[in-house]
């Protein structure tokens, strides 16, 4: 074991109080984290801090935490670790982050300087390359090799997690380093703001002509105007040239559900698919067209694409387009500022009905002088409706409703990788914007529950959803724990379907049986009661009334739901 500990007595700044000055001079006020024998000079400085820690009981879930903290504060959050086992545990959530464009500043301890290069010296929790397991995962990685060099590391990994795109960032500190006295002034003031990601003026005319200039203009949001806080500006361009708008699944939230342009979120299904195929010009806004946004990649537009992005990776990596590197929302208000300067757009309702009406088969409803584009979403989404309701799924159409109902308005969600997370990404809406958060990125396990704690932890006021499958629940089941010891208004709704249900019906439907998918659990009404956390089990019957009662209570609190629930049938396959 290691020797260079300080004894109790002593009392002087080391390398540890510069990380959490330097995080407290950015802005930080929360950390999330789990302490291990490296990193015990920054858990210690943290109790000379402002900062608020929060523990969790696995460095997986800690990361999860922090994620959902990142989306819901549209900041950074910052993740405290140990080297080796504990640095490798945070891989899956910053994968997650990454995905999600989640602004997570994982910082973790390494062994002591004269261990690192490459040799084996045989140190506890040694690695040969440490940072190199995270370089294809986060944006960035740095590395503080002396006292001096921490704040302008812990700036720099800032600013690099906080520029558009959001994204993960790793950065590393040798034991010694944080133990070492710190022969530097506290730090008083850092600047690590971000440089603004602005469009080009010649892109954004040429994209306003293309607009301005269609008769069947369409919208797909994708989860960059969600980071971006671009909402407002989406709604006015899309009522501007009166275009449809579709969301992505990590774009929910980002159009009003209800509005007469809105298409919702019906990205499986080919009725959507076949409309924004027909858009003579589709922007597409925050979205790289990924498996899921194009409907597992058998989207084919006819017409042409503008495709704003602030991932450079991203643009036009999946369809040919008139592609604009930036943030969406200063693209989309620089837009907003184009059209309405050229005036409002001349289509004739007659000549538009009729464009739309080839849209995914969608002919005008509504009656005479509908105007055209709101006619063709609300075709469209009378004959989605009309698909799920020839599938016998009133069950899950049930559930859904109830959570929906039993969820205040205010109020977030967070969703694993569960058959009724999968609907809701289409079916369920959230009310508000940034409301809405789960695992579709990278589609990891295990998210749900702890991304709600850090949901809560960023609005202790409202309460918070998460929703697992029982095999999802099992990953972060130790997650009670730190729930009842901060008291965090989450309510988990855990549906046991004794298995892992997508998986179950993946399986049955290629290969006409499952296997590996049946599941031994414990009974998570008991379970969860004796972490001190209150449970109820419930039927589809009195979910609503349960769910409601659960998230009206103080503090955490579990309701179970034995329900076998099915997907809605796949509409890619046959493309």
């Amino acid at each position: 074991m290691s020797t260079t500990h300080p004894t109790a007595t002593e009392h002087r700044r080391t390398g540890g109080d510069l990380v959490v000055e330097s995080l407290a001079a950015l802005g930080a006020r929360t950390v999330f984290g789990l302490p291990g024998q490296h990193a015990l000079g920054v858990f210690d400085a943290l109790r000379r801090s402002t900062l608020r820690y929060v523990g969790l009981r696995v460095e997986n879930n800690a990361g999860f935490a922090a994620d959902a903290y990142a989306r819901a504060t549209h900041g950074v959050a910052p993740l405290l670790v140990s080297t080796g086992p504990g640095a490798l545990m945070t891989l899956a959530a910053l994968q997650e982050a990454a995905a999600g464009s989640a602004a997570v500043l994982a910082i973790g301890s390494q062994v002591p300087l004269a261990g690192i290069g490459g040799g084996r010296h045989g140190y506890l929790h040694e690695l040969t390359d440490q940072s190199a397991s995270f370089r294809g995962v986060v944006k960035s990685v740095h590395t503080a090799r002396t006292a001096s060099q921490i704040p302008s590391a812990v700036a720099a990994a800032w600013e690099s997690a906080l520029s558009a795109p959001h994204g993960p960032v790793w950065l590393e500190i040798p034991q010694d380093v944080l133990l070492a006295e710190a022969g530097i002034p506290p730090v008083g003031e850092l600047d690590a703001t971000p440089r603004e990601l602005l469009p080009r003026p010649e892109l954004i005319a040429a994209a306003a002509d293309r607009l301005t200039g269609a008769r069947r203009p369409v919208i797909l949001a994708g989860g960059g105007v969600v980071r971006s806080g671009a909402e407002e500006e989406l709604r006015a361009l899309a009522e501007q040239l009166g275009a449809p708008v579709a969301t992505t699944f990590g774009g929910k939230g980002a159009f009003p559900w209800e509005h007469p342009l809105s298409l919702q979120s019906w990205l499986e299904d080919r009725y959507t698919t076949t409309f924004l195929e027909d858009a003579d010009t589709l922007l597409v806004v925050g979205s790289g067209l990924g498996e899921l946004s194009s409907n597992y990649h058998t989207f084919r537009p006819l017409g042409q694409v503008v495709q704003i992005e602030a991932d450079l990776g991203k643009l036009e990596s999946n369809h040919a387009a008139l592609g604009i590197h930036a943030d969406a929302r200063a693209a989309l208000a620089a837009l907003v500022k184009e059209v309405g300067e050229r005036g409002p757009r001349h289509t004739g309702a007659a000549e538009a009905a009729e464009e739309h009406a080839g849209a995914g088969g969608a002919g005008v409803a509504g009656g005479a002088g509908a105007p055209a584009p709101e006619a063709a979403v609300s075709d469209l989404l009378a004959r989605v409706r009309d698909r799920i309701a020839g599938q016998q799924l009133d069950l899950e159409q049930q559930v859904l409703a109830s959570v929906r109902e039993a969820l205040p308005d205010g109020a977030v969600s967070c969703w694993d990788m569960t058959i009724l997370a999968y609907w809701a990404w289409s079916a369920f809406d959230p009310r508000r914007t940034n409301a809405l958060h789960s695992a579709q990125g990278a589609g990891g396990l295990g998210y749900g529950f702890p991304a709600a704690l850090g949901v809560a932890v960023a609005d202790p006021a409202r309460p918070v959803l998460a929703v697992s499958g029982d095999g999802g629940a099992m990953y972060s089941i130790a997650e009670l724990a730190t729930a009842r010891q901060y008291d965090l208004p989450v309510t988990w709704l855990i549906v046991d379907d004794g298995g892992y249900g997508i998986l179950r019906e993946y399986m049955t439907d290629a290969f006409g049986e499952a296997t590996a998918t049946e599941l031994t659990r414990p009974d998570f009404v008991a379970l969860a009661e004796s972490f001190g956390v209150p449970a109820v089990r419930t039927s589809p019957e009195r979910l609503r009334t349960d769910l409601a009662a659960a998230l009206a209570a103080p503090g955490p609190s579990v309701v179970v739901l034995p329900a076998r629930l099915r997907m809605f049938a796949p509409t890619h396959l046959s493309s």
